[in-house]
């Protein structure tokens, strides 16, 4: 064991070019000035601070192999100050949210050995396929600015970026078995990994990895949550002089159901009395439990309708529906390359080119027609209505004058035009899978070029390009007896309408393209005491839009008729317009939209040695967000010329000053942080609807305290602690509709129907503060380690007043605060005739089974009931490590 962990320590010290940043340039240039200081990166615990201009924190491989065995690497980060990450299960196989000052995970960039990591369409961050955490050397968090060569159109603050190991030099042979089990279910994981050392005539090494995982889900008890995982890197050192060429392979699958996802409500029944029981489940009249006993709630397995009648119009029962029903599969990878190469004196250039792809979808199911849709609902009544109740609907194509029944995906609703159940009549309705699907290929390269002027004197120049090809469809999908889909992607074997069409709930081509490019300079003065980083990064955005369906609301909703242009052409003609808050808005067809955006992001620091392992630091960065492709394809519900249809780009001026000291026994940093945030653009999002609808907060004025300290009291007892505090403040009030009259919300009494009130409250959905520790006792050969971290009250929505359904409170202004205390114990197997690297490993998370109000995103107003994730229960892991060294 001692062996393995000097291998790991001494791999970080021997290896500089893996040092802090995200990409090989940032780090080659970080790794200069810490070779030529002296001011190597020192540890306690797994836990560094880098002597840099920034607010970084760094978690080692020391510290990351000491949490669960294949964790997300986003879960291990939540040790540190200012972050906030909510697991959905256990073991990371399951997604969570993170937030990081306040930042949700749309607002951090996060990177994979220099690759942004970042969906292309909306931003977003999927925790379960991240590499698993036995490959990774180390992760750090940039808790308040970007690098200059940061390629990404997300990042208004903070970055996580995480590097996977290099090969070993030796043979080497890794397996790994985990067991766990939790409160109604267990969870197995096996993982191996082979280094072939040095081999050939140039030193090439290489490893290779296959993992798998499998457990049942924690809530609702339906389905279960499969994830497999191969890596591959090859590594090519060129010279003596760190230059070197690395090409890593990674591929992720996984097979996931929802759960947990509950509306937040702790009232009973809404009848007048208020003593009905309450109902736990998984439908959207469910309260979100307040016990143990009553999350442990089971979706019992069904049987959709097997019986057809010919002639009669056949229901579809809600068989399929439950939110622990659906699917939620992705299948990622990517091929990337590293490299660093030495042209002449004093001048280096990096390259890191990648690829990505994505296959994945989400959603539930939809009850389908057989019939068609009268998409002129003022004509004639037809005659052939499926039933009194649906008069909209018809059972055949007529041309009866008045009337134009029609074969599309309309009103959230597919109309086949086909008998889907094989009775022979077209009058059922048929529940069919209904996810939203996405395929996206990515091509991106980062480049950076170096010159050494002297010793003290550094510029270099970067370019970034970044491609991303989106495409989002919403085929369906037949359902098995039980309710389950046959196929997991639709798209692989979608239904047929009767005109030969696939129909699709929504139905884009999108092209999300970045080309930066960007300089810094870092001067050492003073005898090498003061360091002053000058740098400035300039992105140019594109956003190439292709919506090929009728856009009927604000929040995104579409009315799709795929091939059936004449049935396009008809809802134009009969349904031109939609009434939105009393307003006509004229219905956007399918069209062809581009927009670019372009700034100027500057990012300069200082840093100065005062002596005693002390130092002083403080960091200026503008960050930018330009609008996702969701958020656009929402607002083409908007004329072209209409100032909605082009929302603004979110900025940020984010100031940082700290202290930080760095001694073999003793790591200590401390920062005050400022942010100004400009055009503050905040989402919600419906998981029963699936839309998503934006908002724009305006200014929003940020500011916190991050804080921790790692202490060796002896060589066999180390503790950690941190903390944080955020205050936040939205600066005006924020109209209600943007489709609406224009009101002024930022009068002395402003319209409370028209306005929220935000003015002078928090975000909503980011914790207060927070503050937790860790103890690693080495008592013998046996290792222990307890960690704990309380996480504060969060705000539901941004007017920070209790939800209030049908004139009655249903739950409280804030979820409450939540401790969660982990345990840990690993024993090398040495002395029963192992090798060194051998040992058994127990983990207890969550150890005192807390129930609590897990990721949710907040919302803008008091009225409405926001949908939130129960947080993880407690579980226990025990792991067998076996290595042949």
């Amino acid at each position: 064991m001692k062996k393995f962990t000097l291998l790991c320590a001494t791999t970080a010290l021997v290896m500089p070019a893996a040092a802090f940043a995200q990409s090989t340039g940032t780090s080659d240039m970080e790794k200069d000035a810490i070779v030529v200081t002296g001011t190597r990166a020192k540890s306690v615990g797994g836990v560094e601070v880098p002597a840099t201009t920034k607010t970084r924190e760094v978690l080692n491989s020391d510290f990351i192999q000491r949490q669960v065995p294949g964790q997300s690497i986003n879960e291990v980060i939540n040790q540190l100050p200012g972050v906030s990450f909510t697991n959905n299960d256990p073991f990371g196989s399951a997604g969570g949210t993170l937030i990081i000052r306040g930042f949700d995970q749309s607002r951090i960039a996060e990177t994979f050995d220099g690759m942004p990591l970042n969906d292309t369409g909306n931003y977003a961050i999927f925790s379960n396929q991240m590499l698993d955490s036995e490959l990774i050397e180390q992760v750090n968090v940039s808790l308040g600015s970007t690098d200059v060569d940061s390629p990404t159109a997300a990042a208004t603050g903070s970055t996580v970026n995480y590097r996977s190991r290099r090969p070993y030099e030796t043979f080497t042979a890794r397996l790994e078995g985990s067991y766990g089990w939790f409160d109604g279910g267990n969870y197995f994981r096996t993982f191996g990994v082979v280094d072939t050392g040095a081999f050939g005539p140039f030193g090439t090494r290489a490893w290779g990895s296959a993992s798998m995982a499998t457990n049942d889900n924690v809530y609702g008890h339906r389905g279960k949550i499969y994830k497999q995982q191969y890596n591959a890197v090859v590594y090519q050192p060129l010279r003596s002089n760190g230059d070197f060429i690395m090409v890593g392979v990674h591929y992720n699958q996984n097979r996931n159901n929802f759960f947990g996802s509950l509306p937040l409500r702790t009232d009973l029944d809404q009848s007048p009395t208020n003593t009905a029981p309450r109902v736990v489940g998984s439908d959207t009249t469910n309260r979100f439990p307040l016990t143990a006993a009553e999350r442990n709630y089971t979706v019992a397995r069904c049987q959709i309708n097997t019986v057809a009648r010919p002639g009669v119009a056949d229901a579809a029962n809600a068989c399929g529906s439950a939110f622990e029903e659906r699917l939620n599969p992705s299948d990622t990878g990517n091929v990337r390359m590293q490299s660093r190469f030495t042209l002449a004196d004093h001048l280096v250039l990096t390259v890191d080119p990648s690829f990505q792809w994505v296959k994945a979808n989400g959603g539930g199911t939809v009850v389908g027609q057989e019939g068609f849709r009268d998409v002129n609902p003022a004509g004639a009544t037809p005659t052939a209505a499926l039933n009194t109740a649906t008069p909209n609907q018809c059972v055949q194509s007529p041309t009866t004058a008045g009337r134009s029944c029609q074969i599309g995906y309309l009103g959230g609703t597919p109309y086949f035009g086909r008998d889907l159940n094989g009775d022979g009549d077209l009058l059922d309705t048929v529940r069919v899978f209904a996810p939203s699907q996405t395929r996206t290929n990515r091509w991106g390269v980062n480049a950076s070029l170096r010159y050494d002027f002297t010793d003290t004197q550094t510029v270099r120049v970067i370019a970034s390009y970044d491609r991303g090809l989106h495409r989002q469809t919403g085929e369906t999908g037949l359902l098995e007896i039980n309710g389950e889909p046959f196929q997991a992607f639709p798209v692989n074997d979608p239904v047929v309408a009767g005109n030969g069409d696939i129909l699709q709930k929504r139905d884009r081509r999108s092209i999300a393209l970045l080309e930066q490019v960007g300089a810094e300079y870092r001067g050492e003065f003073f005898d090498r005491r003061l360091t002053v980083n000058i740098g400035v990064r300039a992105p140019h955005f594109v956003r190439d839009l292709q919506n090929n369906c009728l856009t009927s609301s604000a929040s995104g909703f579409v009315e799709c008729f795929g091939t059936n242009s004449a049935g396009l052409a008809a809802y134009q003609q009969f349904q031109p317009t939609v009434t939105v808050g009393g307003v006509a808005q004229a219905v956007q067809g399918p069209q062809h939209r581009r927009l670019t955006y372009n700034a100027v992001l500057p990012n300069i620091g200082m840093l100065f040695d005062v002596g005693g392992n002390a130092s002083i630091f403080a960091n200026y960065s503008r960050g930018l967000q330009v609008p996702s492709t969701d958020n656009l394809y929402n607002n083409f519900f908007f004329a072209v010329d209409n100032p909605n249809a082009k929302p603004k780009p979110e900025t940020t001026d984010n100031f940082d000053i700290g202290a930080r000291y760095r001694s073999s026994k003793l790591i200590a940093q401390a920062s005050f942080w400022y942010t100004i945030f400009q055009n503050r653009l905040a989402s919600a999002f419906d998981p029963e609807l699936q839309l998503t609808v934006f908002r724009n907060l305006g200014q929003v004025n940020k500011h916190g305290i991050d804080a921790s300290v790692s202490y060796q009291v002896i060589p066999q007892l180390q503790f950690y602690v941190y903390g944080s505090y955020l205050w936040s403040k939205i600066q005006g009030n924020v109209q209600l509709s943007g489709t609406v009259a224009a009101v002024d919300c930022s009068a002395a009494n402003p319209s409370t129907t028209a306005c929220a009130l935000t003015a002078g409250r928090r975000e909503s959905g980011a914790p207060k503060w927070t503050f937790g520790g860790a103890v690693q006792a080495n008592l013998g050969p046996l290792e222990l380690r307890a960690q704990a971290k309380r996480t504060g009250p969060r705000y539901v929505n941004d007017v920070n007043l209790p939800l209030i359904i049908a004139n009655r409170q249903v739950y409280g202004a804030t979820v409450p605060a939540y401790t969660l205390v982990d345990l840990g114990a690993r024993l090398p197997l040495k002395f029963a005739g192992f090798n060194e690297g051998t040992y058994a490993q127990f983990n207890v998370t969550n150890v005192f089974d807390k129930l609590y109000v897990g990721n949710f995103g907040g919302q803008l107003t008091n009225t409405t009931v926001p949908f939130v994730q129960i947080g993880a229960p407690r579980a226990f892991v025990f792991t067998l490590n076996i290595a042949t060294r």
